[in-house]
């Protein structure tokens, strides 16, 4: 009896999963059902259209970071904090990825699964999660962080660069990454090594302006014992450790004339020789190299080969600058403070006044200044929220208003969604409200002759902001355009 009763539980419970799959999959959507432990309990038929035929089936059981990665899903996961606290997330976009076979970039949504009755719902799922092609865009049109091989973004160029890097999953071909230090270039190099057909070999990195150039040259290609002065006994070069994976060369603006040539003759003709050696050896990895260097100007000064360059740059990825995506700022922030809460064993949370701190900031030493920030306000903040007060100085230092050095470095005008984020107050730089704020709320009206979105771009809000602002501190009888 309690076996055919189950048996017609089961039955039921397949039915209305499938019924639910149906839904779904109608408006393109897919989910996993997990259970505490985060693995899959049941998955819609939706997973068969994103990924391959039998992916539902065959993600059963399976950890949810298996399928969309260690960032959202992992013991440290973005995701696995708020779902254990009963909080939803939506929109974090996420590469879907079963084994070696095909991979999706998706939106997902997770929440835990409330309410339902036990009669109906399998009682082993906590939490339900709903992905779908990232290619739709959200429906209010706000961009949605995303996080790709432990880089975090919601910039059209960031997202751009993440799919570039799936299409070349296929590809051998030699990728050049340049932007400033600090923007998290060998994150991206790590990233072309991990979503290509290398990622089971090694991923090995170099910076090439680390080494003078005869201790360099030994680095990367070895040498042979008694070919110079302290050398013993033979030595394995980068390129040889790399193997069948990757070699970044990191700094490769600065390798000397000398090493340009060799690099070259292994890009042309995949062979090098030890140092002391005359024997031929033949390197089977791809290089990956990149640089804040101008290359372009190097060469044209006769300081970098021109052959050399075009040989590196057959993939040409660009980092843009902290400061010129500013929408960034605010994903970056939430993920590196994570981060470093965990080192630190604390759990802390930013306050508005930090918040606008750091979106204000114009962010010299790009993504690394922003961790190192971070960590120092993990380090000094006594309670359990962050304070503008807790960053380091230079970030919450601000000029008084109309000063040069207000509109350059902290007023410079971001998008709509970024600076709704941040709060309604986000203009307040006295950092006050009452008299202060609406002292310092004129001096911007007056300053820009009361032009609203120009008010708006100076104060880093948006124009609905502003208006509510100045409805509230009475500063809407002049005439406004």
């Amino acid at each position: 009896m309690g076996d055919s009763c189950s048996t017609g539980r089961d039955e039921e419970l397949e039915r209305f999963l499938l019924a639910m799959s149906a839904v779904m999959g109608s408006l393109g959507r897919a989910f996993l059902c997990l259970d505490r432990e985060m693995r899959v309990v049941h998955a819609s038929t939706g997973l068969d259209d994103l990924l391959d035929e039998g992916a539902a089936q065959a993600t059963r059981g399976l950890h949810a970071s298996e399928l969309l990665g260690e960032e959202l899903f992992g013991p440290d996961g973005s995701l696995v904090g708020p779902l254990e606290a009963d909080q939803r997330r939506e929109g974090w976009g996420a590469t879907l990825r079963l084994g070696e076979g095909t991979s999706r970039m998706v939106s997902v949504t997770a929440a835990p699964l409330a309410g339902a009755d036990p009669d109906v719902c399998d009682p082993r799922v906590a939490y339900v999660v709903v992905v779908r092609p990232e290619e739709e865009e959200s429906e209010d049109g706000t961009a949605r962080p995303s996080i790709f091989a432990g880089m975090v973004a919601r910039s059209s160029s960031m997202l751009n660069i993440f799919r570039l890097i799936s299409k070349l999953s296929e590809s051998d071909a030699t990728v050049l990454v340049q932007g400033e230090s600090g923007t998290g270039k060998e994150l991206v190099a790590r990233a072309v090594h991990t979503y290509s057909t290398r990622s089971d070999g090694p991923f090995v990195a170099v910076n090439c302006g680390a080494l003078p150039g005869d201790l360099l040259e030994s680095e990367l290609f070895g040498h042979v014992r008694g070919s110079f002065t302290g050398a013993v006994r033979d030595r394995t070069g980068r390129f040889e450790a790399a193997g069948d994976g990757s070699l970044f060369l990191d700094e490769v603006g600065e390798l000397p004339l000398s090493l340009q040539v060799k690099l070259l003759r292994v890009l042309q003709d995949g062979t090098y020789q030890r140092v002391g050696e005359s024997t031929n050896r033949t390197a089977n990895c791809r290089v990956i190299a990149a640089t804040n260097r101008d290359l372009k100007d190097a060469v044209r000064a006769g300081a970098f080969r021109d052959d050399l360059y075009y040989r590196l740059r057959v993939v040409p990825i660009t980092v843009p600058p902290l400061r010129d995506r500013r929408e960034d700022v605010e994903p970056l922030a939430h993920h590196l403070l994570a981060r470093a809460c965990r080192r630190h064993g604390r759990a802390l949370r930013l306050a508005p006044s930090a918040l606008r701190a750091l979106l204000s900031y114009g962010w010299p030493g790009n993504v690394r200044e922003l961790e190192n920030a971070l960590e120092y306000a993990v380090a000094v903040a006594p309670g359990q929220t962050i304070h503008a007060r807790d960053l380091p100085a230079e970030i919450t230092e601000v000029a008084a208003p109309g000063s040069t050095t207000l509109g350059a470095r902290t007023h410079t005008p971001t998008p709509a969604a970024e600076r709704d984020s941040a709060g309604a107050d986000v203009f307040a730089v006295a950092g006050g409200g009452g008299a202060d704020e609406r002292a310092t709320m004129l001096a911007a009206l007056e300053a820009h002759r009361w032009n609203r979105q120009a008010v708006a771009d100076a104060l880093g809000i948006s124009r609905t902001t502003l208006w509510r602002r100045l409805r509230e501190l009475d500063l809407v009888k002049q005439d406004v355009s």
